[in-house]
């Protein structure tokens, strides 16, 4: 068991910040494993703020083939006032087309209020490489087409136009990379650039990295940083959101 001090510390975190993304532990036998991040904090008196972290990452694998599905959510307010509210999802097929190259298929949604977005659907397939396939690390890049479908809160000027949603085919290419660096520590990272192929010179970009530390068998400590680029985010909005969480996280295998 961890020291008291440890676990102490790590619930302050949760607290505090919300919870960070962990990984879920992929083994190619076709049986799903999940894990899974609630983080709630609420204040009351001369502060008055409360925020609630949800995430999830599930994975089934064979020698053939991979499942798997994402859930990042975080909802906060203080002294009455929303000040996040971000949900991001999604999930994504691979298939081995051979020892080093994969094919997938993946969809995803996102909404931000703050960033004016009601809902974001991208349906993405194409290619991928396996540069490193260890136990230890993997390393891949990706890159394919895509169809992205966004609808907005209240009509704002995208592309040089007033609109309340724009649709358009986009060019994503990625790259994600897993790290277990101990026994009992593992990283991962995963750099998601999609290019608008309707409006050149537009794109999006998300970067998302995790440290996971286990605690026990079935809980980690975990450290995560997103950070969102959108080189046109409308009149008005900033163009690049960051979040920093940590956080425990259960797994279930």
């Amino acid at each position: 068991m961890p020291p008291f001090r440890t676990l102490v510390c790590a619930a302050l975190a949760l607290g505090a910040t919300g919870v960070a993304q962990a990984q879920a532990t992929v083994k190619p036998d076709g049986q799903w494993r999940a894990v899974f991040g609630l983080g709630l904090s609420y204040a009351s008196g001369n502060t008055d703020a409360s925020n609630l972290s949800m995430t999830g990452d599930a994975v089934r694998a064979t020698d053939l083939d991979k499942w798997s599905a994402y859930l990042n959510s975080n909802y906060a307010r203080s002294a009455g006032v929303t000040t996040t509210e971000q949900t991001r999802l999604g999930g994504r097929y691979d298939r081995n087309l051979s020892p080093v190259y994969f094919g997938y298929g993946a969809l995803d949604f996102e909404n931000n209020r703050f960033a004016n977005l009601a809902l974001r659907s991208m349906l993405s397939a194409g290619m991928g490489w396996h540069v490193i396939k260890s136990p230890a690390t993997t390393f891949d890049i990706f890159g394919g087409l895509g169809y992205t479908a966004d609808q907005y809160r209240d009509p704002m000027v995208v592309g040089g136009e007033l609109r309340d949603n724009y649709s358009y085919a986009s060019l994503p290419l990625g790259e994600e990379s897993t790290h277990k660096l101990t026994e009992t520590t593992s990283a991962k990272q995963r750099l998601v650039v999609v290019a608008n192929l309707e409006d050149t010179g537009e794109y999006r970009a998300t970067w998302d990295a995790g440290l996971a530390v286990a605690m026990t068998k079935g809980m980690n400590l975990t450290v995560g940083l997103s950070v969102l680029y959108n080189s046109d985010p409308g009149t008005g909005r900033k163009s690049t959101d960051t979040l920093f969480t940590t956080g425990i996280a259960v797994k279930f295998e």
